[in-house]
């Protein structure tokens, strides 16, 4: 199947960082979830990326919140569900993993490389790689390549090249995070160029970088993301009604660079993802 034409829009709805105190309107619960699913794939959105909050807002690798929340978007919305491994700053490996051994979703993300997240920071060795990309391939869960840096790109070639990953591969190019790569055109297009023969990739940039970097994805043929888990202001000053508004715009630049959105039934076809 050919994805000519169209381009895949993810929302990342919540996130493991972002708060209520930074926007309101930050959906928590399974329901407000689940509401937030629906509302994204009316507005355009393929892929919804998936993190979840315990009864104190704070996120968590809980098995039993995810299959709450999973269970309460299926009634909703047939949007593709990508999983959280990257989880939160402190978890450790087996928790960030424990969610991909149970619950066996259809993709989920797998961070390629240590980062500084602020004046925090997360830790994935190579060794540690090995053994998420081992996981996901025994059950069968399509990868996203979380890359943060230029060198996460080139560590992600080792899985590839020690066949732990099967083709075809889907990136996230994460740029903006403090203390690691910030967004600019010639930063994207390095990592782009060091990208595997027909990888497909989707571009996240962090706070104000979120929507420029939307043009310069489109601009090389990438995908997007957007939601509250990037960015939580519409513009400078206004903060976003929903995660629903900032896929209208992502869908709306699209449409005006001749692109349609994906469907869910796209990705799947297109990823090969498990039925």
């Amino acid at each position: 199947m050919s994805l000519d034409r169209k381009v895949v829009i993810t929302c990342a709805c919540t996130g493991a960082e972002t708060s209520k105190a930074q926007n309101p309107a930050l959906p928590v619960t399974s329901d407000e979830i689940a509401t937030a699913a629906e509302e994204a794939r009316a507005a355009g959105a393929a892929i919804l990326h998936l993190h979840v909050r315990d009864a104190a807002g704070k996120a968590t690798q809980d098995v039993g919140t995810f299959r709450r929340a999973i269970e309460a978007i299926r009634k909703k919305t047939d949007i593709v569900i990508e999983l959280t491994t990257g989880g939160a700053v402190g978890d450790t490996p087996q928790e960030r993993l424990r969610p991909i051994k149970e619950l066996e979703p259809e993709m989920a993300s797998l961070d390629c490389g240590t980062v500084n997240f602020g004046n925090d920071y997360i830790v994935n060795t190579l060794p540690v790689m090995r053994e998420f990309a081992a996981e996901f391939r025994a059950r069968r869960v399509r990868p996203t390549f979380e890359c943060f840096d230029l060198g996460h790109v080139y560590a992600s070639l080792a899985l590839i090249k020690e066949g732990l990953v099967e083709p075809p591969y889907h990136y996230g190019l994460v740029l903006g995070v403090p203390g690691a790569l910030p967004y600019g055109v010639r930063e994207l297009a390095a990592m782009v160029d060091a990208l595997p023969e027909g990888a497909e990739y989707t571009v996240m940039g962090i706070g104000r970088s979120s929507l420029p970097s939307q043009f310069g994805s489109i601009a090389l043929g990438g995908w997007i993301r957007v939601g509250f888990e990037d960015n939580v202001y519409y513009s400078k000053g206004r903060l976003a009604a929903s995660n629903a508004e900032l896929v209208e715009r992502a869908a709306r630049i699209a449409r005006e660079a001749s692109l349609e959105p994906a469907t869910p039934a796209d990705v799947r076809d297109y990823l090969k993802l498990r039925p």
